[in-house]
Parts: C-alpha cells; sequence; structure tokens
C-alpha cells in the first residue's frame, strides 16, 4: 500500500478508523496483524466476514479462529486465537513456490497470492508451518488472506478488523529489521514458534495467566490427503530409476528392456500432473528450478526421461545397425541417464524435508526414496529382462542381454533389510518425538486401521528376499510394489502438520 488514501488531507475523516494506520509506511516498514487475545471472544465474526469479503466455500476459511485452554477446576481458563496470514519477513510459502505465484509486496509486506499464476500443486499448503494457505478443489488452485490488500489500499479496514464487536483485530506498522531482532510478541501458546518464518502478527496475551495453556484441539488428529497420483509417481520413477542403475551396473541394459523402462517413466510423468489443480499448466513448474525443490524435481525427472528416450533409441538403432555408433557413445549416453535418475529420486526427497510437517522433516525420507529405487529396480529388473528375453527370441529371434542372477537376488536381500531398518528406525524416532506432531504421527500409524496397513506392507517386504533368492521374480516384484506402495500411502496419510490451535470439532478440509 502507498499509504496515499490514509495520508490525504482530503480524505474523509469519518471513514479512517483507528484500527488500520493514518500514515503512510516509511522505509523498512510493513503493515502486520495485532491480535488482542484479552479482547476476543470467540464469536468468529472475522471468520464469516472473511468468507463473505472472498467469496469462499464454507469449509475454507482464510481466518481461523482456534482455542487453547488450561488450569485444573475450578480453576481454568480458557482463550481463543484469530489468525489469518500472518505475512511473514521470510514466509517458506514465498520460497517453495515452483510457479513463483507468490511475492511480498515491496509497499507493504504482505505476502500477496496470484491464483492466475498458481498450478495447484499445493506446495505452498506444506510449507507454510501455519496451514495459511488453503487449497480450493473447486477452482483448481490455492489461496490465502493478503490482508484485504484492496480494502487496504482504499483506506478501509480489511473485513475481519471491521468485524471484530471487541476490536481484537487491528492493523499496525512494524519496523521489519526492528522485528527480526526482537520477535518475542509474535509467540503465543497454541501456535508453532515464530522463529521459522518471522511471523509479524503480534499477539497480546492474558497477563498473570497462573494456568499453562495448551491446544484444545491436541487430541484430535486425522489423517491427511493421501495423494495417490503421487505414491504411485514417486513409487514408479523410482522403480524406472532404481532398474536402469542396476542394469546399467550389471551390464543387462538391452534395448527392449530400455523401451519398458521409458514406457513406466512416461506412465508415470503423466499421472503425476493429476496432483495438480491445474494439469493444463504443468509446465509453469520449470520457473522457478534455482529455489524450489518441486521445480528441480520436474526437471531433473525430464531431463531423465529425455536422456533415458535418447538411450533407448541409440540402443535400438545399433541394435539394428550394428557398429553405428560406437560403445563409448551408448555408455555415456546410459550413465547420463542413470545420473539425472537418482538426481530426480534425490531432489524428489528433498520435496518432503519441509519443517511444517515434521514426520517428513527426518533424514529416513530421502534414505527410503533411495533404498525404494534400489529395491523396486532390484525386483523389476529380472522382470524386465524375462519379458525382454520373450519378446527378443519371439519377434526378432535374437537372443537377449544376460541376466544378472544370484547376483541381483543377494543385492535384493541387502536392500530389503536396509529399507526394513530405515523404517523402523523412522517410527521408533517419531514415538520419541520431541514435537507433539512427530508423535501425534506415531500414534496415527498405531490406528487400528493404519496399523493393519503397516503390518501388511512389512509382510510383503520381508518375503522379498526369500521369493529372490528362490527364483520367484514376478512374486518378489508384487511383494516389494506391494509393501512400497502401502508405505508410501502411509507416509502421506500420517504426517501432522504444524498448525495453530483449532477448536476441537473441526471441517474437514482437504
Amino acid at each position: 500500500m502507498t499509504g496515499t488514501a490514509l495520508a490525504d488531507p482530503e480524505f474523509s475523516p469519518e471513514v479512517v478508523s483507528l484500527l488500520i494506520p493514518q500514515r503512510s509506511l516509511e522505509a523498512g516498514e510493513q503493515f502486520r496483524f495485532h491480535f488482542n487475545m484479552t479482547k476476543c471472544i470467540g464469536c468468529r465474526s472475522c471468520e464469516v466476514a472473511c468468507n463473505e469479503q472472498n467469496g469462499n466455500p464454507a469449509n475454507i476459511h482464510w481466518r481461523r479462529v482456534g482455542e487453547i485452554e488450561g488450569g485444573v477446576y475450578p480453576l481454568t481458563e480458557r482463550h481463543y486465537l484469530s489468525m489469518g496470514c500472518n505475512h511473514c519477513l521470510d514466509a517458506d510459502c514465498l520460497k517453495g513456490c515452483p510457479v513463483d505465484a507468490y511475492t511480498k509486496d515491496p509497499l507493504t509486506g504482505i505476502v500477496l497470492h496470484s491464483a492466475d499464476a498458481c498450478i495447484g500443486c499445493q506446495y505452498c499448503v506444506w510449507n507454510c508451518p501455519y496451514s495459511v494457505p488453503q487449497f480450493n478443489e473447486e477452482r483448481g488452485v490455492v489461496g490465502k488472506c493478503d490482508m484485504c490488500h484492496g480494502r487496504l489500499t482504499d483506506g478501509l479496514e480489511p473485513a475481519c478488523v471491521n468485524a471484530c464487536p471487541e476490536a481484537a483485530i487491528e492493523i499496525e506498522i512494524v519496523n521489519m529489521a526492528s522485528w527480526r531482532e526482537d520477535y518475542a510478541a509474535a509467540e503465543s501458546p497454541g501456535m508453532p514458534a515464530a522463529s521459522q518464518t518471522l511471523s509479524t502478527t503480534r499477539i497480546t496475551l492474558p497477563q498473570r495467566s497462573a494456568a499453562k495453556l495448551e491446544r484444545v484441539d491436541g487430541g484430535r488428529v486425522r489423517p491427511e490427503h493421501a495423494h495417490l497420483s503421487l505414491v504411485f509417481m514417486t513409487a514408479l520413477m523410482q522403480c524406472a530409476a532404481g532398474a536402469l542403475i542396476l542394469a546399467a551396473t550389471f551390464h543387462s541394459a538391452s534395448p527392449l528392456l530400455l523401451v519398458f523402462l521409458l514406457g513406466i517413466t512416461t506412465f508415470a510423468l503423466n499421472i503425476s500432473i493429476f496432483h495438480l489443480g491445474r494439469p493444463a499448466y504443468a509446465w509453469r513448474a520449470l520457473k522457478m528450478w534455482r529455489r524450489s525443490w518441486l521445480s528441480r524435481e520436474v526437471l531433473l525427472f525430464g531431463l531423465f526421461f529425455g536422456a533415458l528416450t535418447a538411450s533407448t533409441a541409440a540402443a535400438c538403432w545399433n541394435a539394428y545397425h550394428p557398429g553405428a555408433l560406437i560403445l563409448l557413445d551408448l555408455r555415456l549416453l546410459l550413465w547420463s541417464a542413470v545420473t539425472l535418475g537418482l538426481a530426480g529420486v534425490t531432489a524428489s526427497a528433498f520435496i518432503y524435508l519441509v519443517a511444517a510437517r515434521p514426520a517428513w522433516n527426518m533424514v529416513h525420507t530421502p534414505v527410503d526414496f533411495v533404498l525404494s529405487a534400489g529395491l523396486l529396480g532390484a525386483t523389476a529388473l529380472p522382470v524386465l529382462l524375462h519379458l525382454a528375453a520373450w519378446a527378443q527370441n519371439s519377434l526378432l529371434h535374437r537372443s537377449s542381454a544376460p541376466s544378472p542372477g544370484q547376483s541381483l537376488a543377494r543385492v535384493t536381500a541387502a536392500v530389503t533389510f536396509l529399507w526394513l531398518g530405515n523404517q523402523a528406525l523412522r517410527i521408533v524416532r517419531l514415538n520419541r518425538s520431541p514435537l507433539f506432531e512427530g508423535r501425534a504421527s506415531a500414534s496415527l500409524l498405531n490406528t487400528v486401521d493404519l496399523r493393519a496397513v503397516l503390518i501388511t506392507a512389512f509382510a510383503g517386504i520381508v518375503s522379498v528376499p526369500i521369493l529372490s533368492l528362490n527364483e520367484k521374480p514376478g512374486a518378489a516384484l508384487a511383494m516389494s510394489a506391494l509393501g512400497i506402495l502401502l508405505t508410501r500411502y502411509l507416509f502421506f496419510v500420517t504426517v501432522v502438520p504444524l498448525n495453530m490451535a483449532l477448536t476441537f470439532v473441526r471441517a474437514e478440509q482437504r
């Protein structure tokens, strides 16, 4: 905001409210919310006004009211939190967005979101420790509070400020440099630590509270969205990359094997767009590869697809025209694809290393992705080699590349034990996590339905080495695929994100 409307001497004084600043911003300043907990009565007028102002459906709230409580009966306390976007100084939603849909307005400091640029990937939803951005399934894009930017520039209060009957919400001016040095006023019970993104919202807490205030919804943890397209996409890409690495290592990369791997990769990349709210604009995700891990994943898997296509074409050409391409050229193309596949799997894992989702933000996530690539690749390779041999003998009357045999079975057994150890250690660490969200993820895994899924997954994986060593590749692949798909499903549904305290009963949101 330029502050023109507020600073104009001809501006009607009857319209100007003491709930918004009455001077222009100076260099190094921005607007922020001030929430006075001692005034809030939990009436939710701010929520209603926000939804009416922005035309949001009933299950989406850009401003939310939560509850915190403490004490022992009869000396108990209950207070309310009303939070919109905190317009952070180091906003994680902005840094993670692959399409640059977020900007921090240089004039007002407000973190703005462009629905036109958004592709609905929801990566900002994962990154924000306050769960401020919310996905609108009807529109296919994310949306969030912008402090009613248009109203402010016209000299009017944001809708939530205007609607509060107790004047518990105000707009203030803050010096950004001073706030970076001391942001203690942003801390509150029921809120994630302000240090992660430097929230600018100032919160006035009740003084001399004898009770330790805690969120009221701490005992109500629910599964998150399964993101099934991502479950299958990540597993299939790991399978293709892992099988290619092992085929190159064991000199088993026949032309038809590469054709099969190219088909798996093509299918995986196509189903990945179903995760997006606006799949027609998926190409925009390449834009922020210098900053966003999601952009890097798209770029690296795209390059992997290109290198694998070139390797497949060269191998097929050389099969029909022996000597047309020297062996060094084929190896160079093949190992380029191997390198890009491994880099893509790594970038894919780093997407989930976000502080706002503690159960993901562990070293076990990249280890899981790499070991899953090894396990799926090791069990898929014998099956694909068998299919390639059958096709070559039946259609081309030519022999296929040699099979790794028992050597690959031993690799499969080793990777299986490493995979199981990584998963078990992750569960132990979640149970002992100092963070509520980490322990909550472990408690979700221990619910009846999800525990059955976990046991089924582990049982399938445990059988893989036995099946591989007994030369039953089809069954080994089926069991490894079952186990990894089920654990990847659990990976998504059991993550408990950081969030502000909400109410005990809340509507379902995805």
